[in-house]
């Protein structure tokens, strides 16, 4: 998920200390987070994640589950209540919900009850849920505002049956660059509070972004969380935008991606491209083959959920947008 503020061309001195901080990171991922592959790669020089990896052979194809983020059909305008029968009757297992919407469906006299049993009736799951606490912001009563914003949306995502949100960095994509192992530290409070709920809190990448825009960035803040409920939610179009390279997924351990947000992007530069411009899985130039090969090797074996933005698949029937989504993402996992 994203929200449309692109940055501006990546500092190479910026990239140079990431790199650093990636590397020196890695020493804390320790058994208690498992974040990692394995504490050798702690040990390796830093000019080993420059290393080009050999290509990962997939032995044993995981039984995916299949989700729609409703952003894919303009969820914005489609209400919630229609979102659950287009995902139902596209053939997914799950679905990914924005809560503006739940609030929408609230506030116009409905209950949360009812949504979670429509869902149950509809033989879906809620795999993972969307918001924007701003819980990393530097103002501690923002902050502490933001957490407490957190537990609420965490509680609805309980209610309605599901146990995961997005924890993207809300509130820091402008400003100044926070400092990554503060970063952590609020990670780890908003690990705490999903302890209490019962929820999983997962730490995106979000490539427009001033902060977490590099999947090394996100990976050093939940190994540094040194919590073991720390988990990545990476997204393709996310790497490709913020400048991650997709043979770094290596460094992550497979069991600690609970949702991967499936999506392509066509061959436009980084610099300019937005979430507009994704598209079908297979429809662009993305490496979506290795990468799912990379943490199928890794031990990943959860959902894949397709998010997209785009303005021409908004214009069209929505239940055909999730049913071409979902075919085409059933492609891509054919064709490893």
């Amino acid at each position: 998920m994203s929200r449309n503020n692109p940055p501006g061309k990546p500092d190479p001195r910026t990239t140079r200390i990431h790199r650093r901080a990636f590397a020196s990171g890695l020493a804390a991922a320790t058994a208690a987070t498992g974040i990692l592959v394995s504490q050798g790669y702690a040990s390796s020089p830093a000019n080993n994640i420059a290393t080009e990896p050999s290509t990962p052979i997939v032995k044993t194809m995981p039984s995916f589950r299949y989700c729609l983020n409703t952003s894919t059909i303009h969820g914005e305008i489609v209400p919630i209540e229609k979102q659950i029968e287009i995902v139902q009757s596209a053939g997914y297992d799950g679905i990914e919900i924005w809560l503006r919407d739940v609030d929408k469906f609230v506030q116009g006299g409905g209950k949360v009850t009812d949504l979670r049993k429509r869902i149950d009736d509809a033989g879906l799951r809620v795999e993972s849920a969307i918001a924007f606490a701003n819980w990393i912001v530097d103002d501690e009563a923002k902050r502490k505002q933001g957490l407490e914003q957190a537990k609420r949306e965490m509680q609805t995502v309980l209610d309605l049956g599901g146990k995961r949100i997005a924890a993207p960095p809300a509130g820091a994509t402008n400003g100044d660059r926070l400092d990554l192992d503060l970063a952590a530290d609020r990670y780890r409070a908003l690990l705490e509070v999903g302890s209490q709920v019962g929820c999983l809190a997962q730490l995106e990448v979000w490539g427009f972004s001033k902060n977490l825009s590099r999947l090394s960035e996100v990976l050093y803040v939940a190994a540094q969380a040194q919590h073991p409920d720390a988990c990545i939610l990476p997204d393709i179009y996310h790497l490709y935008k913020g400048g991650s390279r997709f043979e770094d997924l290596k460094f992550l351990a497979g069991k600690k991606v609970h949702v991967l947000h499936m999506n392509d992007y066509p061959n436009l530069p980084r610099e300019s491209i937005n979430d507009a411009d994704r598209v079908y899985p297979g429809d662009g130039t993305a490496p979506i083959a290795d990468a799912l090969q990379t943490l199928i090797s890794s031990g990943f074996e959860g959902v894949l959920s397709l998010e997209l933005f785009n303005r021409a698949y908004w214009s069209q029937d929505p239940l055909l947008v999730a049913k071409t989504g979902l075919a085409k993402m059933k492609q891509s996992v054919a064709a490893l």
